[in-house]
């Protein structure tokens, strides 16, 4: 290596030389083993043997780091670091047959194909017309937040070259330091802030805003990097490139975004697009990134400037499903592993070196925060917010990897420089999700309210309620369900819709969420998802229209099934709702069986039962009709309550004494006591016997808050001729059964509560066949296939917490104040 100093630093060697490496051409495919060749001396099964591992280790580092929400880039990034010279490549054996020198060609030649193509995917993603919508708060923001961070970047590059005495390319270095530790990474963010549960929050759109501009910024300092490594100053070839690169975005929204449109006009509704139009398509993003890396700017700026003129519609959709699987899972690692496999930890060796590189980490990322901390504070967002969107800012991902992956190539990076460039790109994107998570859960945490429960909820109030949607079926047995509950001027209905979307794969995030972050609303859908989101809103829409005292808020959620409740019970805390309801995840077919309609629905509804903030009810839906507008002639829809005793039972008799104040609403309560218990009650008891027990169990406090809510129950509705209240004695969970198919097969919606871990001989031998215990024992039974009924079920479990039942009892106290 020509012009080494003796003295090791943080340097940038513009004169590291390379080794000539000869290749044979012809050397493709081996003859085999039999033959008794090796075939890694040949190009293409060395080729495959490098992406298997690859693939292998990457794969193992996303499961590892899975449980601390990394984003995926780090996972593959730290694989092409394993496999390089820093662990595994420091055996020469195994470099020099797995990753040697002359498979770099292709090795190299793959991985920039699968960048080109991903860029072009993060293009088709965005919305171009978003571009014209982003405000004037997020442009703040995101300039604010790049001054600092570029700064100190700077000032340590100049520091680094005087350290070397290399000047001859100290303003390419600057600007390469600066841009990479100031620029945030749109398409990672997105995963992040999915992982994060903040992509449906204001500060999430914010942060994709900014981290646009962000990203538009690099793109343009990505330009002028690069020309400026090829020399010492600006020049007329500069201005050449700059001028060539405005004209070839001038002719993608003049000649070919126009031409795409008259292939979407060609292509009826419904169609799929010819193979014809795909190749075209395919080849443009080829020509495109030809043109950019001829005229001097990268043929990933071709790639991505082409995607953007791809309209959002089924085309969009259309390429980001063929493509999005093969780019993402096999072509992105390679890019991203092949640069691990470029880092060299070893040359990190001095110890003045990692300081240098943590003081580096810590004082841009803190320059980060404190820049747009001031941008924050100025369009008054508060300072935890602030500091928030700072550290969410510091994201790096693809485009930064590919400017120091073209300071290496040319030559302004030493490969020490490159090493540390690409461990702070680690670390600075690594310690987002722990940092998100101790300053936004301990918040989310401390964010109280009482009215948890439909119980504690006070009549003469508003009453919220949160509504999860998976498909359109669940719609309309939802909707009459609400109006059932018979919205007042009193007691209002907000409603805030959630429709459940499945987030699978990065580039079909990003397209989801910018489509739902940035929508005309009067542009059509354009794939199956966003359909069903307008199917689902606009019946809501039309509700709350023809409704009274009713107010729909909906938005989407896009979460792996496995963190979707995270989505529904933080929004239910920040909006304070009492009660959420979500669709069973099975569905009553043609034939009256119940057919599951996705196994994940039940995951979900499991774990929403054990983390929610409040009441929940799992409605089965065997179809309900509205009722609130029923003509005086028209037949009225009868409900039925079946308590046993228990919060939950309480709960379901609270919803269900909501809904009896419609007038449309025929309600029956039915309350199942055992036998031997009230014979015990009527019996008489000696002085003796009655002193005996003098410690008050929770049975029996539950028993007296049981009493206490029938009471007042009863006393309010016994002018009510439309409720009726009849009490059932049986002894074993066999009469439970025979009295409830007993009951007149009239009934439309059976409520009951969930009861989960209630021992009780009432219902015995009714858990040992349950198919679904997320339920309860009678909740199955009901929802079951053998149950011969055409009811929906609507099963609630009560939200208890500390203090849940000191404010029951004071909330009852007062509410027997009031007359009947």
């Amino acid at each position: 290596m020509k012009g080494k100093l003796a003295t090791k630093s943080l340097a940038f060697d513009v004169n590291e030389t390379e080794p000539i490496i000869c290749y044979a051409a012809t050397m493709i495919s081996s003859e085999g083993l039999w033959h008794k060749e090796n075939p890694l001396n040949y190009s293409l099964p060395l080729f495959l043997l490098q992406l298997l591992l690859v693939l292998v280790v990457t794969r193992l580092f996303v499961y590892i780091l899975k449980p601390i929400r990394q984003p995926r880039v780090i996972s593959e990034l730290m694989g092409g670091i394993i496999l390089g010279p820093s662990v595994l490549g420091k055996n020469k054996t195994f470099s020099d047959a797995v990753f040697p020198q002359r498979g770099e060609i292709l090795l190299e030649a793959m991985a920039n194909v699968g960048i080109v193509y991903f860029m072009f995917l993060v293009g088709v993603g965005m919305d171009a017309q978003s571009l014209r919508r982003i405000g004037r708060k997020a442009v703040t923001i995101a300039v604010l937040g790049m001054v600092l961070p570029f700064a100190i970047g700077a000032l340590f590059a100049v520091y680094l070259i005087k350290f070397d005495g290399i000047s001859e390319r100290s303003t390419a270095n600057v600007l390469f330091i600066g841009s990479i530790l100031s620029v945030a990474a749109f398409p990672v963010l997105v995963r992040i802030l999915a992982e994060l549960k903040f992509i449906n929050s204001e500060l999430g759109r914010i942060a994709l805003s900014s981290a646009l501009v962000n990203d538009l910024l690099s793109c343009l300092l990505l330009i002028f990097s690069i020309n400026l490594a090829q020399r010492n100053k600006p020049s007329i070839t500069m201005l050449s490139t700059f001028l060539s690169s405005v004209g070839f975005i001038a002719f993608n929204i003049f000649v070919v975004r126009p031409g795409v449109l008259w292939m979407v006009r060609k292509t009826p509704e419904g169609e799929t697009f010819s193979d014809f139009y795909i190749c075209v398509i395919l080849a443009g993003v080829m020509l495109s990134g030809l043109i950019t890396d001829a005229i001097g700017t990268h043929a990933v700026f071709g790639a991505f400037v082409f995607g953007l003129t791809i309209p959002n519609g089924p085309l969009g959709l259309s390429l980001v499903e063929r493509l999005e699987d093969f780019i993402t899972l096999l072509l992105l690692p390679l890019f991203f592993a092949s640069n691990g496999l470029k880092t060299n930890l070893g040359l990190l060796d001095d110890f003045r070196e990692w300081v240098i590189l943590i003081t580096l980490v810590i004082l841009t990322s803190i320059g980060k925060i404190i820049g747009t901390m001031v941008a924050a504070f100025y369009y008054q967002i508060s300072v935890r917010d602030g500091a928030v969107l700072g550290l969410l800012l510091n994201t790096k991902g693809v485009v930064e990897i590919i400017v120091i992956n073209i300071g290496k190539d040319k030559k302004v990076l030493s490969s020490e420089s490159f090493a540390t460039l690409m461990l702070i790109s680690i670390l600075m994107t690594a310690i987002i999700v722990p940092g998100m998570s101790l300053i936004s859960k301990p918040m989310r945490g401390m964010i109280p309210y009482k009215r948890r429960t439909i119980q504690m909820s006070q009549k003469e109030s508003e009453f919220r309620v949160l509504v999860c949607i998976h498909t359109p079926r669940n719609v309309p047995t939802m909707i009459n369900l609400l109006d059932a509950t018979n919205p007042s001027k009193r007691s209002p209905i907000c409603i805030y819709l959630l429709h459940l979307t499945e987030l699978s794969g990065h580039a079909s995030a990003l397209f989801l969420v910018q489509h739902h972050t940035a929508k005309d609303p009067d542009q059509p859908a354009y794939n199956k998802t966003e359909a069903q989101s307008e199917h689902i809103v606009n019946a809501f829409r039309n509700y709350e229209h023809h409704a009274f005292h009713v107010s729909v808020q909906p938005s989407t959620v896009i979460s792996p099934y496995s963190t979707m409740h995270e989505d529904v019970c933080n929004l239910a805390q920040d909006k304070r709702v009492a009660f959420i309801i979500v669709p069973f995840h099975k569905h009553q077919a043609v034939d009256g069986e119940m057919e599951p309609t996705n196994m994940s629905h039940r995951t979900v509804n499991l774990n929403i039962l054990s983390q929610a903030p409040c009441s929940v009810g799992i409605l089965v839906d065997r179809g309900f009709s509205t009722c609130s507008h029923l003509a005086p002639d028209q037949k009225s829809r009868n409900v039925a309550v079946l308590f046993f005793g228990g919060p939950d039972d309480r709960e379901a008799l609270s919803y269900a004494w909501k809904m009896s104040e419609n007038p449309g609403i025929n309600l029956t309560v039915m309350r199942f006591v055992h036998g031997e218990e009230v014979m015990h009650q009527h019996s008489d008891l000696s002085p003796d016997e009655s002193t005996v027990l003098t410690v008050k169990t929770d049975k029996d406090s539950q028993k007296k808050l049981d009493e206490r809510l029938i009471s007042w129950f009863r006393t309010s509705c016994e002018d009510d001729g439309s409720v009726v209240y009849v009490e059932k004695m049986v002894n074993n969970g066999e009469q439970t059964v025979a009295a409830i198919r007993s009951m007149d097969d009239i009934h439309d919606l059976f409520i009951i509560g969930r009861s989960e871990g209630m021992k009780s001989p009432l219902i015995a031998g009714l858990t040992d066949w349950s198919e679904c215990p997320e339920l309860g024992a009678i909740g199955d039974l009901l929802a079951s296939s053998d149950f011969a009924a055409t009811a929906s079920v609507l099963i609630v479990q009560q939200y208890f917490g500390q203090g849940t039942e000191d404010v029951l009892e004071t909330n009852q106290e007062e509410e027997q104040t009031l007359p009947p």
